[in-house]
């Protein structure tokens, strides 16, 4: 592992208590939902990662705590250093701080998260859906949203398909 992000990781961990994962030689810190804006603006402003160039999010439904796991994928462009963070989120009222103040253009990632997982980021100024249509209903990404789908029509099934639909002949 690259020195400096040793150094990085190293002085995250013991100011926040973050745990590190590695997995295939991509770095993670685990920190606590409350504290995502407080470690990027530590980051950004003492650490050198000027970049973040993206925030997801991942269900992990059926488990309830945590159901979801927001992550952060930022850059230290100088040093081509990166980072992973992820903040554990429970499945009731999902709610993590905004980091739109630190880094302006998380406010287009964080409200597709919020359009897709209906994960809020507390203080954005424009939380509203970005990819759904405005009066959609629920979050699509959730693994437990209803799929809606059109049966496919085989040969066995085709007059009981044939007869559904409004344009059939008779």
């Amino acid at each position: 592992m690259n020195e400096k992000l040793a150094d990085v990781i190293q002085t995250l961990k013991d100011e926040f208590k973050a745990e590190e994962i590695v997995f295939r030689g991509e770095h993670t810190l685990l920190i606590a939902p409350d504290q995502v804006a407080d470690v990027c603006r530590r980051l950004r402003d003492d650490l050198g990662f000027n970049v973040l160039s993206g925030i997801t999010a991942v269900d992990y439904w059926p488990e309830g705590e945590p159901r979801f796991h927001v992550i952060y994928l930022l850059f230290a462009l100088e040093e081509n250093l990166a980072l992973q963070l992820r903040a554990p989120v429970p499945g009731e009222n999902p709610t993590v701080p905004t980091v739109e103040g630190i880094y302006p253009n998380a406010n287009w990632y964080e409200r597709e998260v919020w359009d897709m997982f209906g994960i809020k980021f507390d203080g954005n100024s424009d939380l509203r859906r970005i990819l759904m249509p405005y009066e959609w209903e629920g979050h699509p990404l959730r693994k437990d949203y209803p799929l809606g789908y059109e049966e496919v029509q085989f040969t066995f099934n085709a007059e009981e398909i044939d007869a559904k639909k409004p344009y059939a002949q008779e």
